[in-house]
């Protein structure tokens, strides 16, 4: 199904297996990330962001459209993912915004703290944090998941979360803003990534708990549940999966990033989402009644 403003790519896409953690600019058809329709109106003016995991897939779509909404973006990522940082720095510099990028591995605590840190420092400040890193492995046995897998999914997509928020909290103020990235998969689930499916689940209810929690403060704390998305994530777990990637939706086809990035907009934006916190909201290309 196309319903959007530009035709976005329908399977099967190239089989292609990328080395993980996997590179946007080594990707044979490259996601689609700036929004080319979408005009800007100051909806994040004068703000200052954190995007983790936001060298590429959806935090690079979500960098450039909070650049082009007035904020400054300071974007985390992997060492070796630094090519695609730049690709993002540039981009967001090409909306006429500050950028920052900043490499290491959100499963370090101490990397967290220095990181957020040095935004605040180089900033000025910091008003949204956008918690996306993830780590993805798909196995055919449940039996073949090992416990570094399970470890590594773990300490990524859990405690990356939990070490960010823990050092964003001293810097953020009434009408600042925590996004979450969960998925369709804390949802429904999925048989081939488990682990990954119950730490996005986890991410659903961290979510709920923690805008309890920080709602006497005046954060507001919400999560985007993306469907399959195009990023470097899915060629670089399984080649015949990537062939075929979104085939299942309703749309029959993945999203774009640049067609998730809005969601994370509305919910950073004050103008937009004063009165929403706690909230999952899907974005997963239609509900099948089958």
């Amino acid at each position: 199904m196309q319903a959007g403003a530009r035709r976005y790519p329908e399977p099967p896409f190239p089989k292609q297996l990328l080395e993980k953690p996997g590179l946007e600019s080594e990707q044979e058809f490259a996601p689609m990330y700036d929004a080319p329709y979408w005009k800007g109106s100051g909806k994040l003016e004068g703000r200052k962001a954190i995007v983790t995991g936001g060298d590429s897939g959806i935090g690079r779509a979500v960098a450039v459209l909070f650049a082009r909404e007035g904020a400054d973006v300071a974007i985390l990522h992997l060492p070796e993912e630094q090519a695609d940082a730049e690709v993002t720095l540039a981009a967001i510099g090409k909306e006429g915004r500050r950028g920052l990028s900043i490499a290491g591995d959100v499963t370090d605590r101490a990397f967290c703290d220095k990181a957020v840190s040095q935004v605040v420092s180089d900033l000025g400040g910091l008003d949204v944090l956008v918690n996306n890193a993830a780590f993805q492995l798909h196995v055919s046995r449940f039996e073949d998941l090992t416990e570094d897998h399970f470890d590594l999914t773990v300490k990524t997509n859990l405690y990356g979360y939990f070490h960010m928020v823990q050092a964003c909290l001293p810097h953020l103020r009434p009408g600042s803003a925590i996004v979450n990235t969960g998925s369709v998969t804390g949802l429904f689930g999925s048989s081939s990534i488990v682990d990954y499916s119950m730490t996005k689940g986890g991410i659903h209810a961290f979510t709920r708990a923690l805008s309890g929690s920080l709602l006497p403060r005046g954060i507001r704390v919400n999560a985007v549940a993306p469907g399959p998305v195009w990023t470097p994530l899915n060629p670089s777990d399984s080649a015949e999966k990537a062939k075929e990637f979104g085939s299942g939706t309703p749309m029959k086809r993945p999203a774009q990033p640049e067609e998730l990035a809005p969601a994370y907009v509305f919910l950073a934006s004050p103008q937009m989402s004063s009165f929403i916190t706690g909230e999952v909201l899907p974005v997963i290309g239609g509900y099948s009644s089958h």
